[in-house]
């Protein structure tokens, strides 16, 4: 992200303390940050505070109002961003936003920009369920430039549990990354994704178990990336950490043949499926429902195949449908992954090497080379795993 234009207009809510963190985050990675604080903010967060974090003047109504920045300050500012972020939203300028007034700096700009914007609301729960700001919600949202961070549930400044919380400073940051890519544009939407993520588990009791490194950080990045495009998504997880992703249909499960039940039973109605899970190639032959004692442990471990859920939905697939594959490597990537891609019938894959640093189980970076059913290669640079997400999108949707 380094080197892009965010701007982010903070209004007067408890909740403008958290988007110092976004700021900071943003700047931390190189991003160009300007900050607009209505009269409202300006009693919850200091214009300070701003321009110390964004190394740069934060902006006032004061400012909006001053003759000395040359051309009109709204529209210099509009000009600029190329992702326009307001955090907290409150009740009083989301109103604002559906009625298209403009009576301050930050409304103003709003209007004199043409970036995506993306929309952190944060309120009291009587507030936020308030049919009018359902309303005015909703009515903001059917203007393709507006993206919504979903409130959350939780505690409350004002001790009330439920529904208003703001987005977490991650979830908003990894939104605005997105927004980054894609500009705005939703190419997905109306497309039902079907992503799996994690490594599986194959017990031999309680606690001891055949598994893998993997976080699911890859499977959760491209569910990311194809919600922020628009799509509707499944994930399915085996053992990720992650709590479930406000939007998006999860199902945790801990064996591959959970994932493979939970696979086959999502699999006909989705349009893209990628299979980024690290699925168990074997299980121990027997299980035992109680903790076995050291002294009994097998010295050899008899072991049976699991189902290949990759190649089963292969079979499965139908024309309309597209399924993309994983081939975590070491040495020559190539090979391997042009083999899987053709005896289980897919569309594309990712062969990623694992053995390089800053690649493959547990990093927040990753690298691959992508290839189609078609032949074609392209190689994708060590970058997060967001990007490498929507570039696999990219290269799947292109064909």
């Amino acid at each position: 992200m380094k080197g892009r234009r965010v701007l982010i207009g903070v209004s007067g809510g408890i909740a403008a303390y958290k988007v110092c963190e976004v700021v900071s985050t943003l700047a931390k990675a190189g991003v160009e940050v300007r900050a607009i604080l209505t009269d409202a903010a300006q009693e919850f967060v200091t214009p300070l505070t701003f321009a110390t974090l964004c190394r740069h003047p934060a902006f006032t109504d004061k400012d909006f109002w001053q003759a000395n920045h040359g051309r009109p300050l709204h529209i210099q500012l509009g000009e600029w961003a190329e992702v326009f972020i307001i955090a907290p939203l409150t009740a009083n300028t989301l109103a604002k936003l559906a009625g298209g007034f403009a009576d301050n700096l930050l409304t103003n700009t709003v209007l004199a920009s043409n970036c995506p914007i993306l929309l952190a609301p944060a309120m009291n729960t009587d507030m936020w369920e308030q049919s009018a700001v359902q309303r005015n919600w909703r009515e903001v949202l059917t203007d393709r430039r507006y993206h919504a961070a979903e409130p959350g549930a939780g505690m409350l400044a004002c001790d009330r549990v439920g529904a208003g919380r703001m987005a977490e400073p991650s979830e908003i940051v990894v939104q605005i990354e997105s927004l980054l890519y894609t500009k705005g544009d939703r190419d997905l939407a109306g497309k039902r994704v079907l992503v799996s993520a994690g490594g599986t588990r194959e017990h031999l009791d309680p606690v001891r178990f055949i598994g893998n490194p993997s976080t699911g950080k890859m499977g959760i990045a491209l569910a990311r990336a194809a919600l922020h495009r628009g799509a509707i998504v499944t994930l399915v997880q085996s053992i990720t950490g992650e709590v479930p992703l406000r939007g998006v249909r999860s199902i945790a499960l801990t064996s591959a043949e959970e994932m493979r039940q939970a696979m086959l039973e999502c699999f006909p109605d989705a349009d893209l499926t990628v299979m980024a899970a690290a699925v168990a190639d074997v299980r121990p032959a027997a299980y035992n429902s109680e903790k076995l004692p050291k002294r009994s442990l097998p010295n050899s471990l008899p072991l049976v195949p699991v189902a290949d859920i990759l190649a089963e939905l292969g079979n499965l697939k139908q024309p309309e449908q597209k399924l993309i594959g994983f081939a975590a490597q070491t040495g020559d990537i190539v090979q391997p992954a042009l083999e899987k891609l053709r005896v289980k019938k897919l569309d594309a894959i990712a062969a990623n090497p694992i053995d390089k640093i800053g690649s493959g189980f547990g990093s927040d970076t990753n690298r691959a080379i992508l290839i189609n059913s078609a032949g074609k290669q392209v190689e994708i640079a060590p970058c997060s795993k967001l990007e490498m997400a929507h570039r696999l999108l990219d290269f799947v949707m292109a064909g």
